[in-house]
């Protein structure tokens, strides 16, 4: 556990001096105060918060941005050492190669968190303080910032697993984007497309919350928008998940399985890899 904080503090330095986590925080921050003061309109009802509605607003952003960021910051995690020439040098050191996986990993989850927390965090307290918003969506707000941070752990996951299966960073760059595309903009034409085309409604609604669960980016969104009464109608899908069986418990699960899963594959990858 010693080395696998000194490879994260590592990492996290890295951030810090790259200007990783400053960018981060200001892109969140800004976007987040933005966003919850063009959405605080009144609801009419006594059920939604401004903060409820700051939920709606900031998980659609999310699913684009948090995604990009986790990309950016894993997409040469590997790839980026055995270019540069530092993975020879680090494996001299007493560490195995899941400790680098895991460090860099911790470390990277580290540097999200952070901006996650004092962007959208201190975005909601400035508006709380400065509005006067209601305090009744805090829940609801927390378990989207720490939902994101899950979101963003996907992305780094999978950044890792093309980082080590690339030989070349342009290659790696490539990748990342085309993962990002294919989860949060393609993925869902598709399914929107199929829908269109269902004329005899062959898709039910089981079926269709199915698929929705193969993207993660799909998972989030149902996760947050549907998790909390307030919520759910300023989203206008109150009763949308419960009625498809989508639990809290079965959707965080499936976004803890797409954490683990690319992990455990680059890790057997990266076992298998010669320097």
């Amino acid at each position: 556990m010693k080395m696998l904080w000194i490879l994260a503090m590592k990492e996290l330095r890295d951030g810090f001096r790259n200007r990783w986590v400053a960018a981060a925080i200001v892109v969140l921050g800004v976007l987040a105060l933005a966003l919850s003061v063009l959405g605080s309109a009144p609801t009419g009802s006594v059920r939604v918060s401004e903060l409820d509605i700051s939920v709606v607003s900031l998980a659609s952003l999310s699913v684009y941005l948090i995604p990009l960021i986790a990309l950016m910051l894993s997409f040469d995690a590997m790839v980026g050492e055995f270019e540069r020439g530092t993975m020879m040098l680090l494996l001299t050191y007493p560490v195995t190669r899941w400790q680098i996986i895991m460090g860099k990993f911790l470390g990277h989850v580290l540097i999200l968190s952070i901006a996650i927390l004092v962007g959208y965090g201190g975005a909601a307290v400035v508006l709380t303080l400065v509005t006067g918003f209601s305090t009744e969506g805090w829940p609801a707000y927390a378990t989207m910032m720490v939902s994101s941070v899950v979101l963003g752990s996907v992305f780094i996951a999978l950044g890792y697993l093309v980082s080590v299966l690339v030989r070349e960073r342009a290659t790696a760059i490539g990748a990342a984007i085309g993962l990002w595309l294919v989860f949060v903009v393609l993925y869902d034409l598709l399914l929107f497309g199929a829908l269109t085309m269902d004329k005899d409604q062959l898709i039910g609604q089981q079926l269709f919350s199915m698929l929705m669960l193969v993207s993660p980016t799909d998972t989030y969104r149902v996760l947050n928008l549907s998790s909390f009464e307030g919520v759910s109608e300023a989203a206008g899908i109150a009763g949308v998940a419960s009625e498809a069986g989508l639990s809290g418990t079965l959707l965080i699960s499936v976004m803890l399985m797409w954490v683990i899963a690319p992990l455990i594959s680059t890790l057997l990858v990266f076992q298998r890899r010669e320097l």
